[in-house]
């Protein structure tokens, strides 16, 4: 029963240690951690325990592991000597945190290091202008309308409007099959 209560603690610290470092819940600390799993623990103990998951979590969610590369980063670290290694059973606790967070670890580190905002909708219509309503007999005729949604993680959105008339669409359309082009090489490629 020992051990199974010190499996439940150490994956209830390495899901504390996430929802801090990478989902920004402020409400989770470390004094709370200690405090609700391992409180019995000196807080000397406590805190090298949790430095040393903190610390290979980050090593792992940096390389974004896959499975063979964590399953050799984990045999590495239980042949480790001194407190600097893990036992087999954190090692254990590691790896199934790892594969049930994975995903959702690395969507959270990209959020995390995007500097500019990024594209999270778009919608658009066609309007048809007519020369009396614009004053331009000149430029009469079907309007593309075009409204982005941008805006960066966590924070409210930005709205940019854009006016596009039939040539502006076609010179976005060749600039878009471009940018296709470029990514179906370099995907075609690896």
């Amino acid at each position: 029963m020992a051990d199974a209560e010190a499996t439940k603690s150490l994956s209830g610290l390495l899901n504390g240690i996430a929802q801090k470092v990478y989902y920004n819940n402020g409400e989770i600390t470390e004094e709370l951690l200690k405090s609700e799993l391992y409180p019995e623990l000196p807080q000397d103990e406590f805190k090298a325990l949790h430095e040393k998951m903190k610390g290979l979590l980050k090593s792992i969610a940096t390389a974004d592991m896959d499975h063979a590369q964590l399953e050799a980063f984990l045999t590495a670290q239980t042949r480790k000597q001194g407190s600097g290694g893990v036992n087999a059973e954190q090692a254990a606790a590691l790896s199934r945190f790892w594969k049930s967070q994975r995903v959702r670890v690395r969507e959270s580190l990209l959020a995390q290091s995007r500097w500019e905002p990024g594209l999270r909708g778009l919608s658009w219509r066609v309007d048809l202008q007519t020369a009396a309503s614009r004053g331009d007999a000149a430029h009469s005729g079907p309007v593309a309308l075009m409204e982005l949604e941008l805006g960066r993680a966590r924070q409210d959105s930005e709205f940019v409007c854009l006016e596009f008339d039939e040539a502006k669409v076609n010179q976005m359309l060749k600039k878009m099959a471009d940018i296709q082009e470029s990514i179906d090489r370099i995907v075609h490629r690896t």
